[in-house]
């Protein structure tokens, strides 16, 4: 499905090849037409920004916001499981999913990167990739929120995945992550008081927070059959 790789490369870090491709990016959104029309309209601050923005101005803004804080991390399970040992796992089972699938992951990044979660998706039959991300709906909302209140273009691409996804962000595990700290990126004190903070966990006496992405993950999502073997050896590769 054209809309999830759209967005994906919408939120990738900007290099000289996706501001050549924006016009055929916006394109395949409108031509799908997956996502709700008002979600289209808001995007195009974004889709505009990355259109006629300095390049170099463009990079920083992406840095500032993705990779200074922890907050705003692009990695799913940082906002899961922050950096307990159930991640590990988490990583290993969700990468044992993509190959299943047949995708070929050609990326240093860590399985739970949502640009490639969302390329995932994309090969997906359209309501199985609703229902898996909808499993995301918390982090979405929590990162829609935190972007919002840095007045960022890229609040409107969240916000766009939350009404594909059509599913209400869990309550208890979207307060549990607005209470997580969100300092500025500028803020470096706070910044690396954040860092060292230890897994986020939900309710007393929980080593870690538990998600339906990830019992889903482990319970509900079987190899397809004949990949047994390679799954295995993805499995020692990575321990």
């Amino acid at each position: 499905m054209k809309t999830f790789r759209a967005l994906s490369a919408l939120l990738q870090y900007p290099e000289p090849e996706l501001i050549e491709a924006i016009d055929e990016i916006e394109a395949a959104l409108d031509e799908e037409g997956m996502a709700p029309r008002v979600d289209l309209d808001a995007l195009q601050w974004l889709i505009g920004e990355l259109r006629c923005g300095d390049i170099y101005d463009l990079q920083a803004d992406w840095v500032m916001h993705f990779d200074r804080t922890r907050a705003l991390s692009l990695h799913l399970f940082e906002h899961v499981h922050g950096e307990s040992r159930d991640r590990g796992q988490a990583l290993v089972d969700l990468q044992s999913i993509y190959e299943a699938r047949g995708l070929a992951v050609e990326t240093r990044e860590l399985p739970d990167y949502l640009p490639l979660f969302l390329e995932y998706l994309s090969l997906l039959p359209l309501d199985e990739a609703r229902a898996m991300l909808g499993e995301t709906a918390h982090v979405l909302a929590a990162l829609a929120e935190r972007l919002g209140k840095r007045r960022s273009a890229y609040e409107a691409l969240f916000r766009t995945l939350l009404s594909i996804a059509a599913a209400n962000p869990d309550a208890e595990a979207l307060d549990a992550l607005r209470d997580e700290p969100a300092p500025a990126p500028d803020d470096l004190e706070a910044l690396d008081a954040a860092w060292e903070e230890e897994a986020v966990t939900f309710g007393p006496g929980q080593s870690g927070c538990r998600d339906d992405l990830a019992a889903k993950i482990r319970q509900g999502r079987r190899p397809a059959p004949g990949v047994e073997e390679q799954i295995r050896a993805a499995r020692a590769n990575m321990a």
